[in-house]
């Protein structure tokens, strides 16, 4: 007879020393320090990150350990003006998402914070061959379908695109129920992602009930569709030779680690990505370094396999530098931003993207977000031929869109010459310093 296990055993340290969460404002004077102390458990790494990336808190250092039974972390945040975080309701929200507060979420250990909810729906996901126009056909059988979108993300890289898009029934406002509808919609999606044919590496469509993370979904689809192996053209590969990141892998023999260090144009949610990849790709990063280099971000991280192997090929070293730096390029645009505010309606969506696509604009990323009655969009875009945008087209646009419609343009800052084009090889700064503090 085999003994019983009370199924609570193993996370009953958990119990005893919940995570402590500090929110301190007084030590440095330009940044919060935001300080979690935990009983380290699978994914804790990423469920932090993903809480600051999600309240869009711009991390300018961090100091990470988790070797062993212990979490240890220390994050330099600062809300995306520069400014300390001070608001209460931003604090309550990290203290209660990473804090003793949540050991009272049902799904403790391993619960999934940030999720993006948005009330009934269903969730689209959406994968094949980017093209001109292709983001404008998509929505337009959605508005064809009476499909209202309550929210959609949408990346592009390597001339792939993948979707999340959040839709229900335009007259009920709950989730489509009826099957024969289900399969015309998704008969007409997979029609328009097979364009003309010639989509080599296929397509995906998929619903599903329920909410997940946006852009981790996002950062799993491009991975499962191997975007890291993919070309992406003239303009695309000229994009990410001035963005493209350094990243070298060496080993930490005597303490069993790989070491990934990285530098490369810093931006908002620039570790998220980074921890979210590693993640997905059954990696345990159990110490790092993040800070800034100027116009740069320098992370430095103690990797092994979830079965403590470290990486000990050529090729696996290569995969894993070739699946970051895609990570890392999926989220960079550059050229406009279209800053998109109006009563929400079906088929705005749609007629928003056929004008973008009549002027000859390719979106590059978009972002669809509805609040209340507001629809709040953010298409990047940019000129086909890689050119920046015609101030002319974007007046012609502002008329064709309409008075009703709020339409805010800006520029996305110009890219800085790669690190490699700048001479930067290896970081500068070592956790090796307090890499010995911790595991002496």
């Amino acid at each position: 007879m085999r003994p019983y296990f009370d199924p609570d055993y193993e996370n009953f340290s958990q119990w005893i020393n919940p995570p402590r969460v500090c929110i301190d404002n007084v030590t440095c004077n330009d940044c919060t320090l935001v300080k979690v102390d935990s009983v380290n458990k699978p994914g804790i790494l990423l469920e932090v990150v993903q809480v600051l990336s999600d309240l869009d808190l711009a991390i300018s250092k961090a100091y990470i350990t988790s070797d062993g039974t212990w979490f240890m972390d220390v994050f330099h945040v600062t809300d995306q003006q520069g400014r300390k975080i001070t608001e209460k309701k931003t604090i309550d929200y990290i203290e209660k998402a990473l804090g003793p507060e949540s050991l009272k979420a049902d799904s403790w250990p391993g619960k999934s914070v940030g999720m993006h909810s948005f009330g009934n729906h269903i969730a689209i996901e959406l994968i094949g061959t980017d093209r001109p126009g292709l983001l404008s056909e998509i929505f337009a059988v959605l508005a064809n379908q009476h499909c209202n979108v309550v929210a959609a993300e949408v990346w592009t890289h390597k001339m792939r695109v993948a979707c999340v898009i959040y839709i229900n029934d335009e007259a009920t406002s709950e989730p489509m129920k009826e099957p024969s509808h289900m399969c015309t919609m998704e008969e007409q999606l997979r029609n328009v992602l097979r364009g003309c044919g010639d989509d080599v590496k296929g397509s995906c469509t998929s619903f599903s009930i329920g909410s997940t993370h946006v852009d981790r979904r996002l950062h799993q689809l491009m991975l499962a569709d191997k975007d890291y192996e993919g070309y992406g053209g003239a303009i695309e590969e000229k994009d990410d030779m001035l963005f493209r990141p350094v990243i070298t892998i060496d080993q930490c023999e005597d303490k069993g680690y790989s070491v990934v260090n990285i530098k490369c144009k810093d931006r908002s949610k620039l570790l998220f990505d980074i921890v979210c990849t590693l993640t997905d790709m059954q990696f345990v990063v159990s110490h790092a370094s993040v800070s800034s280099d100027g116009p740069y971000g320098v992370q430095e991280l103690y990797i092994r396999h979830k079965d403590g192997k470290i990486l000990d090929s050529k090729d696996e070293k290569e995969r894993v530098i070739k699946c970051l730096e895609a990570a890392i390029l999926r989220r960079v645009s550059e050229g406009f931003s279209l800053e998109i505010c109006a009563r929400d309606r079906v088929g705005l969506l749609s007629d928003v993207t056929r004008v973008l696509r009549e002027y000859g604009l390719s979106v590059l990323r978009a972002d669809v977000t509805t609040i209340g009655e507001k629809a709040m969009n953010v298409f990047y875009v940019r000129d086909p031929s890689g050119n920046p945008v015609d101030m002319k087209t974007i007046e012609a646009l502002r008329q064709e869109i309409g008075h009703t419609v709020m339409l805010n343009v800006k520029r996305v800052p110009s890219t800085t010459k790669s690190p490699e084009a700048s001479g930067w090889a290896k970081t500068s700064f070592s956790f090796g310093n307090l890499f010995g503090k911790f595991l002496s």
